[in-house]
């Protein structure tokens, strides 16, 4: 098979059923690689049948008996089987540690847990224990040793180390040296998989000297998301993104708008599609977004607001969470008043998913468009509404039809103990602002770290004050 094909041939080779045993999706533009991901499941596994034939395994603990078993294990329903294991540190090596410092150091502001993550993979590959690390032992793995094995001067590690240690202390967060479980993997890939299993592995770096790289390349597929270089090729690249996800949605844009948008986001990708899907809800069925759409309904990149904070959240964007709470507080805006928004965005979740769980709008679910949702879902809604039943979620019914739309469909990405667990959270940070005198900043990144990645904070408590 040819190392990096397209996204496209590959989709299509799927659809026409030569499936590969494996598939890697690498690189730093993360957004590529999450969309990437999401299109090659929904070629590969019948809607119908995730429940049964896909499974996800989170790389940052990956066992490798475990993933083994998973892979040799028959599908349990007639059909194709998908193994995902998100952020895979297996293709990493020593050689991986400065590519890995790197991006620990471009992302521990913008995206902490990510930063985390990375760290942890760190530590392990480089065969220490974050126990040995915490306090300051870290200052006793000599300055040699560490320039071989980073790439960086022994005084650079003070600016980013100590910071992470901490936090991974305050998270619970361990990583105990690499024990194997590449070569077994590796045999189990070289000998082949049942017929209709299949390996999908996203990753952030890899060694393409390891033999399991050279192993996915000869038997699967590679495709590679590496960010664009430069101002112009961002923006051409965002271009050619923004028009497939407007086409997917039969809309259109004008050029002066896709300019516009492009300079109020800065040419980031995620952030750029946030934005085009409040436009597309903005023009409320218009067939192309105007430059004037964009002014009006479009902040500027760096000018949050109370919606991007939410809006972040709900999509476990963290690094958007983050900064748009740095935002917000820099701009004056009481941490309380942050609190209150959020708490009321996540009672609407628990409320939809309760509506949804209820089975009393069936024409509904996650694919449904929003043509399709005022036609066969709203109706359902109004009778709901004006029946006014006890137990019914009529805070969520008051609502604009594209607010119960949203939240309908936003709820999917929560489990109904998640959400009460994310309301209990809640709680205790109001009670924390108005009585801890902790540092709000502190306290609200900690929130967005629990909300967008709850692997890294501590269980929540039961029963929420709803």
């Amino acid at each position: 098979m040819s190392l990096e094909p397209s996204l496209k041939s590959v989709l299509a080779d799927i659809r026409k059923g030569k499936v590969a045993p494996c598939y890697l999706l690498h690189g730093d533009e993360d957004y590529l690689v999450g969309t990437a991901l999401q299109e090659i499941v929904d070629a590969l596994i019948p809607e119908a049948d995730r429940g049964m034939n896909l499974s996800y395994l989170d790389g940052e603990k990956e066992d490798a008996i475990s993933l083994c078993r998973a892979l040799l294990t028959p599908p349990l329903i007639p059909g194709r089987k998908a193994v995902v294991v998100k952020n895979s540190r297996l293709l990493s090596s020593r050689q991986s540690l400065p590519d890995m410092v790197r991006k620990i150091k471009e992302t521990l502001e913008s995206d902490p847990a990510r930063a985390v993550g990375i760290f942890t993979a760190f530590v392990r590959t480089a065969g220490w224990d974050i126990d040995d690390l915490r306090g300051e032992n870290w200052r006793y793995i000599p300055a040699e040793e560490w320039r071989r094995l980073t790439g960086e001067e022994a005084d650079e590690r003070e600016k980013w180390l100590p910071a992470l240690v901490e936090m991974c202390s305050q998270s619970g967060v361990s990583a105990e040296p690499e024990t194997g479980g590449e070569e077994e993997i590796n045999r189990v890939l070289q000998e082949g998989l049942p017929d209709g299993n299949c390996l999908v592995i996203t990753a952030e770096v890899v060694d393409r000297r390891k033999k399991l790289f050279k192993t996915v390349s000869e038997k699967g597929v590679v495709l590679n998301f590496q960010q664009a270089k430069g101002r112009t090729g961002q923006k051409s690249r965002l271009f050619e993104e923004t028009k497939e996800f407007l086409r997917q949605r039969g809309v259109d844009i004008e050029p002066k708008a896709l300019n516009t948008l492009a300079t109020k986001t800065g040419a980031d990708l995620r952030t750029t599609m946030a934005e085009l899907e409040k436009l597309i809800a903005y023009g409320e069925g218009k067939p192309s977004i105007t430059e004037r759409d964009v002014e009006e309904a479009v902040e500027k990149s760096g000018e949050a607001s109370l919606f991007v904070v939410t809006a972040s959240l709900v999509e476990k964007n963290l690094s958007g969470a983050v900064s748009a709470v740095r935002e917000l507080l820099g701009q004056g805006i009481h941490p309380l008043a942050i609190v209150a928004v959020v708490v009321r965005e996540y009672r609407l979740l628990l409320h939809a998913k309760a509506l949804v769980m209820s089975g009393k709008i069936q024409g509904f679910d996650r694919n449904t468009d929003y043509g399709r949702f005022q036609k066969v879902v709203q109706p359902l809604l109004k009778e709901l509404s004006s029946a006014g039943g006890e137990g019914e979620p009529l805070g969520l019914l008051l609502q604009h039809p594209y607010v119960v739309y949203n939240a309908l469909r936003s709820s999917g990405n929560y489990s109904l103990d998640e959400l009460v667990g994310i309301l209990d959270c809640l709680t205790d940070v109001d009670m924390a602002l108005k009585s801890s005198g902790q540092d709000p900043q502190l306290i609200l990144e900690r929130l967005a770290v629990r909300i967008c990645n709850p692997s890294l904070s501590p269980a929540p408590r039961p029963s929420p004050r709803l």
